[in-house]
């Protein structure tokens, strides 16, 4: 069984104890003339997963819903058909939002198994499908307990910096509890909240944009689909603020991680779909990591005429970029960050030549230390290819110190393949480099 986030997180938003709900249950029931006695056990057991019998599910959406002043459905108290969903084109707004409070919640509590597999084939592609197509969110305002203004707002956007700056600095594993428990605390008594359809929108995109950013953290904890249900949370909340822009930004968060987990023909796909829906306002920056990431996906599936074209795409696009002109989100994109993709393309095309060029210009240009990692790690790569084994060690070298510091199992990858690179080629230093790369590792996360 699986436990019922969902029965848990209404029940928090209603302030009800588990003998309340019993109690009003019970009371439900004796209008309907059953004689009902049941008791805070009976509650734990549902939210451990136990179905109630009878009519009781019934009586626990009418409990609840009548606290909260919304109608509830089987749905959205976790008592529906497994697999089947009672609105054929997706869930409404509400129930999205009670359906992602329920995860923050959960996950917060530790209750989301991190090692959850990530969706793959049909189950995976339905939210960018539903990103694209029709029907989109004709009015999202909504009534609830707390007025929503535009100072709650700035507090969701205060917090995406402050997230993202705690990220790029300490890693997504020093992260992650942080922004899920702001995202319970926070932000989902403001989506609850009561406002007009334009302020709604503010809220949708600035709330998508910090889940996004848990995404991140989840994808850098290794969490790949607990990080998978973030982004497609935050694809949703795009959706539903109007901005083209931002999905597109969330898109290009999900092709990174079809990369990681060497689902190349999606990446493609997904980039594509990015690019083509958001049209106009994919801003330069984002096509270009857009296009670098299609052209690393291209150079594996060995296609190297469309690996090479999306290579011109990027590097026309970040041409474009203009500073000062980038939303927010994209801020990773920083100079360099083109180069380096550019480079792992080519390095899968085995142009270990115009590879090393890439990568040197990207580690000839500033970026903050979770980047430059990334850089050297690439580099370094590329010089023991090229044999340059005096020049990947001092690489090395300052990639490990870089990453000290930093809770993320993603450098921490990096960290292990550049080890087991130096380690092979047997090069002058390599075991006194790699005892250093030790170092960074040594401390468990």
């Amino acid at each position: 069984m699986q436990p019922n986030a969902l029965l848990d997180a209404l029940l928090a938003e209603a302030g009800m104890s588990h003998a309340g709900l019993a109690a009003h249950v019970n009371q439900a029931g004796r209008s309907r003339g059953l004689a009902l006695r049941y008791e805070h056990t009976a509650v734990a057991r549902w939210l451990k997963g136990q179905r109630p019998r009878g009519q009781v599910p019934d009586l626990i959406c009418e409990v609840i819903g009548g606290r909260l002043r919304r109608p509830l459905s089987l749905d959205d108290v976790g008592f529906g058909v497994p697999g089947q969903s009672a609105d054929p084109h997706g869930s409404p707004l509400s129930g999205f939002v009670d359906r992602a409070a329920a995860l923050w919640r959960s996950d917060g509590n530790g209750r989301q198994c991190l090692a959850a597999d990530a969706l793959t084939g049909t189950p995976a592609v339905i939210p960018v499908w539903e990103w694209e197509n029709p029907p989109e969110d004709a009015d999202v305002s909504r009534e609830g307990p707390t007025r929503v203004g535009p100072e709650h707002i700035e507090i969701l956007r205060a917090a995406r910096a402050h997230y993202e700056l705690m990220y790029r600095r300490a890693g997504g594993v020093a992260t992650r509890d942080r922004i899920v428990r702001f995202l319970g605390t926070e932000t989902a008594p403001l989506l609850r909240g009561s406002y007009s359809d334009g302020l709604g929108r503010s809220l949708y995109r600035a709330g998508g944009s910090l889940v996004a950013v848990a995404g991140i953290c989840a994808y850098d904890s290794d969490a790949h689909g607990l990080a998978q249900r973030y982004f497609h949370q935050a694809l949703r909340l795009a959706k539903a603020s109007g901005d083209r822009g931002l999905g597109a930004y969330v898109i290009a968060l999900i092709v990174n991680q079809c990369l990681h987990l060497r689902e190349f023909r999606q990446a493609v796909a997904f980039a594509e779909a990015a690019l083509r829906t958001a049209g106009r306002h994919t801003t330069p920056a984002l096509a270009a990591d857009l296009y670098a990431m299609q052209a690393k996906a291209y150079a594996q599936l060995g296609d190297t005429t469309a690996a090479l074209a999306c290579i011109r795409n990027a590097e026309a696009a970040a041409e474009r970029i203009r500073p000062g002109t980038e939303p927010d989100e994209t801020g990773y994109v920083q100079p360099g960050l083109v180069n380096v993709q550019v480079a792992e393309a080519l390095l899968g095309l085995g142009d270990l030549r115009a590879a090393h060029e890439q990568a040197a210009a990207a580690v000839g240009t500033p970026a903050h230390d979770r980047g430059r990692v990334h850089r050297l790690a690439m580099l370094c790569e590329i010089q023991l290819r090229q044999g340059e084994a005096d020049q990947a060690v001092a690489a090395a070298a300052e990639m490990a110190e870089r990453a000290r510091g930093m809770e993320s199992l993603r450098l921490r990858d990096r960290l292990r393949a550049v080890r087991v690179q130096l380690l092979t080629s047997g090069c002058s230093g390599a075991e006194e480099t790699a005892e250093l790369i030790d170092g960074a590792l040594r401390v468990p996360l």
